[in-house]
């Protein structure tokens, strides 16, 4: 288990002094204590970070972290841990939840199991609900949920939503614009590729003719052992961007840290995950001074569209004229606070809802989370997050295994 102390102890009781990344020793298989009586449920969790969650009565029991299944070996651990977990906490489950993604090595697991019902969860509420859980929440919550990949129920890749959200259901009222992922997979480890299809969102082909570092190497770029110039590789991303071949569109927070990082010249590819936004965090540097980058709410049926096009004019007026990585870094982050701030005030005007959930992996960046929490924490609104289970992939299974019960008959 890795924890990191985040907040002084005079503060509000409900803000937890830890933050687990991994629950591990020490934590497994001490539960999670629940509202309710719970069928015996199994939840599988997702790809990455993956965790296993067994019901019984009203007690939640992860198991420790698993790590990521396309690993053969994690897989057959995910197996092994199933049985053993099922076979040590004398539990048969009657329902089984799973992620809708379809490709996830543990949903694929659950859709083999046919002696059980099962139940798929978007990944985004099942967020939610293992934030409501471990807060002992009941009825409806703002959802805020940020993070780098989660299958949407339009098929698209969702990562920067906001939700109202009950452990039954929840309705999506705000998300990022989407933009295409040029490669799939690849720009994950290539945040390069996220750069160019921001700028290419919002600029056109006009994009080349900024002057701004990133795209005079762009131009240079010889790539590497010999490769054609990058720029050759990026009209062939952008033709396959336009005809939706290999790149899904994406609302995800990860993809927009990584396109910022890889603008302020932070980072062009990575080595880990989340490197890039992770390396965008540590970069901050200066004191505000009131210009953060903007954000447009766009009208979308009865929610809103998060537009980016003013945060990349900006981002650009501010590469042009030199800024620093660290300035840029910091009103992008101030910026994006604003907006996210902006939008759970409106909801919680329009609905009248108070009680606000934070989860997903991008909420381990410290400015973010305590930036955006003190934001919200003003007037009326209670702000939750985690400090049972962690706030990315590894607190999945919690979150699917209480949507699973409310939604069962």
């Amino acid at each position: 288990m890795v924890t990191r102390i985040e907040r002084s102890l005079d503060e509000p009781s409900h803000r937890q002094a830890i933050q687990l990344l991994r629950r591990s020793r020490g934590y497994v298989p001490v539960p999670v204590f629940l509202n309710e009586d719970l069928p015996p449920i199994l939840a599988v969790g997702g790809e990455l970070k993956n965790t296993v969650c067994l019901t019984k009565g009203r007690h939640a029991l992860l198991s420790q972290h698993i790590g990521d299944l396309e690993n053969l070996e994690s897989y057959g651990f995910f197996e092994a841990t199933i049985s053993s977990f099922k076979r040590i906490l004398e539990v048969e489950p009657q329902l089984l939840a799973y992620d809708l993604h379809p490709d996830y090595f543990s949903t694929r697991w659950a859709l083999g199991q046919t002696n059980l019902e099962r139940v798929g969860v978007q990944h985004h509420h099942a967020h939610i609900a293992s934030c409501m859980a471990e807060n002992h929440l009941e009825g409806k919550v703002i959802g805020i949920a940020l993070d780098g990949t989660g299958y949407g129920t339009d098929g698209a890749v969702w990562g920067g939503e906001v939700l109202l959200a009950t452990f039954a259901d929840f309705e999506r009222v705000a998300h990022l614009d989407y933009v295409p992922m040029p490669g799939g997979a690849a720009a994950i480890t290539e945040p390069w590729r996220m750069a160019v299809s921001y700028l290419h969102k919002h600029f056109g082909e006009a994009f080349w003719d900024l002057e701004i570092p990133f795209v005079r190497e762009l131009k240079s770029d010889v790539g590497a052992h010999g490769h054609a110039p990058l720029h050759k590789h990026v009209a062939t991303l952008l033709r396959m961007a336009e005809r939706g071949v290999n790149s899904p569109l994406t609302s995800s927070c990860g993809r927009l840290f990584d396109a910022v990082s890889a603008l302020a010249g932070i980072r062009r590819r990575v080595n880990y995950e989340a490197q890039a936004a992770i390396e965008l965090e540590a970069a901050i540097a200066g004191e505000s001074e009131g210009a953060a980058y903007p954000l447009e709410l766009r009208a979308d049926g009865s929610g809103w569209i998060i537009d980016t096009a003013p945060l990349f004019a900006a981002l650009v007026n501010d590469l042009k004229s030199g800024a620093p990585a660290g300035i840029v870094s910091r009103r992008f982050h101030e910026g994006f606070v604003d907006l996210l701030a902006r939008v759970a005030k409106l909801i919680h005007a329009k609905t009248g809802v108070n009680n606000i959930c934070l989860s997903g992996g991008s909420f381990q960046n410290v400015f973010l989370l305590e930036n955006l929490k003190r934001r919200l924490e003003v007037g009326s609104l209670n702000v939750f997050t985690h400090s049972e289970v962690p706030c990315g992939d590894g607190g999945l299974s919690l979150g699917q295994a209480l949507v699973a019960a409310h939604r069962s008959p």
